[in-house]
């Protein structure tokens, strides 16, 4: 079942529900915020002080960073993580499919107003497949007459047991940039965290595996080749207006992601996709 929803604040949705799971996409940002199997697990975190309003980014779930990734390289007044996030989508096609599995498609193309913030022509789609995987599929079409420059991310909120408890592996000899540090290292072995943690691993695998107390989830991308770990630990999240002092717990950002040297060059006419499968 597909539900067309409105807050009472006018801020629309989408509600799907099927044999697999439930989930929810912000029309703002195409934004997945809530997806749940039954029997398990939320997959995805969001924070309880997150506010679903028009122009202010939701805290959790999937956001989308386009068309840069962090703040804007020439001028940081710019929005960080660039405007797809705060802007308003279209579903331009739905689908409840025989196999059981829910198919929607949502797009974003330029306007005056993202005309001012970045000055080219471009259509991008998401796909969105919820089944017994979450799968998204972002299309990145450069419909202007002159190539641009992207970097792009899956801003992915994982909902965890405790931070304590969880490993990332498939990060063994994986280079990575330290944005706390503003310096380069090599992973050795497996990645735990206790402390703030915000690093951009090049070259990652295809597949990687977040290991918690008492499940597994696998990521599994084409179209990627960085990969952005993030949690902004106690001190900095008592900072955060969205977020309560203890929500850096319970989530953990696994970023699928074209980011610093993995930004791409789309040709006019040409589209770049980014792929990734969540299960």
């Amino acid at each position: 079942m597909i539900q067309h929803k409105i807050l009472k604040n006018s801020f629309p949705y989408l509600e799907i529900s099927n044999q697999y799971a439930h989930a929810k996409i912000s029309l703002q940002g195409a934004h997945v915020f809530a997806y749940k199997a039954p029997d398990k697990p939320a997959l995805l975190w969001l924070s309880p002080k997150s506010t679903m309003q028009e122009g202010k980014a939701i805290r959790g779930g999937i956001p989308i960073c386009f068309p840069w990734f962090g703040r804007h390289k020439a001028d940081s007044t710019l929005p960080q993580h660039g405007f797809a996030r705060i802007s308003l989508w279209k579903v331009v096609d739905e689908e409840e499919r025989t196999n059981g599995t829910t198919y929607i498609r949502l797009q974003l193309t330029q306007t005056a107003q993202t005309r001012k913030l970045w000055a080219y022509d471009f259509e991008v789609n998401l796909d969105v497949i919820v089944g017994e995987t979450l799968t998204l599929s972002m299309h990145i079409t450069n419909t202007d007459t002159k190539p641009f420059e992207v970097s792009t991310a899956l801003h992915t909120y994982l909902n965890i047991s405790d931070i304590e408890n969880v490993e990332v592996v498939g990060l063994d000899d994986t280079e990575y940039y330290d944005a706390l540090t503003n310096s380069t290292h090599r992973q050795q072995g497996n990645l735990s965290i206790h402390t703030e943690i915000d690093r951009v691993y090049q070259h990652k695998q295809a597949s990687i595996t977040l290991l918690d107390s008492d499940r597994e989830i696998s990521i599994t991308s084409e179209g990627s080749g960085s990969l952005v770990v993030w949690n902004p630990w106690k001190e900095k999240s008592i900072t955060m207006a969205d977020m309560s002092d203890d929500g850096y717990k319970t989530m953990l950002c696994l970023e699928t992601a074209n980011a610093r040297e993995d930004s791409r060059v789309i040709e006019a006419g040409k589209t770049h996709s980014i792929d990734v499968i969540y299960r």
